[in-house]
């Protein structure tokens, strides 16, 4: 697996670049909305891929991913025309939570920071 670790990598980024533009630029879904891809990880054999977004709106997360969902296949049929790639992967949407959890964190640091009176 290491060896095609930095091949998957490479991959997987050049699928989130493309994926953000066609999302941008292609796809008429109002359901999806605005969204913004935050990473994508690929198979070691890059059959698969999972492709990983972040939404303004929390409660938009669930209309966001069966939109993606439902637009997987154009997705995909996109991408095969723009990577140069043997097979294009399938493409498997996830929320990401990351960003929402660490702006919490963030938020509570600054609430202890300013509940203790010495800083």
């Amino acid at each position: 697996m290491a060896r095609n670790s930095g091949r998957a990598q490479k991959v997987g980024d050049q699928i989130q670049r493309e994926l953000s533009e066609i999302l941008h630029r292609e796809l008429r879904d109002p359901g999806v909305g605005m969204i913004t891809l935050t990473g994508v990880e690929v198979s070691s054999d890059c059959t698969h891929a999972k492709v990983y977004f972040t939404c303004l709106d929390p409660a938009h997360v669930q209309g966001a991913l069966a939109g993606l969902k439902r637009a997987s296949g154009f997705l995909r049929t996109q991408l095969g025309k723009r990577i140069k790639i043997f097979t294009t992967p399938e493409l498997h949407f996830a929320y990401d939570e990351s960003v929402e959890r660490g702006d919490r964190l963030s938020r509570l640091i600054d609430q202890a920071n300013s509940d203790n009176p010495e800083s």
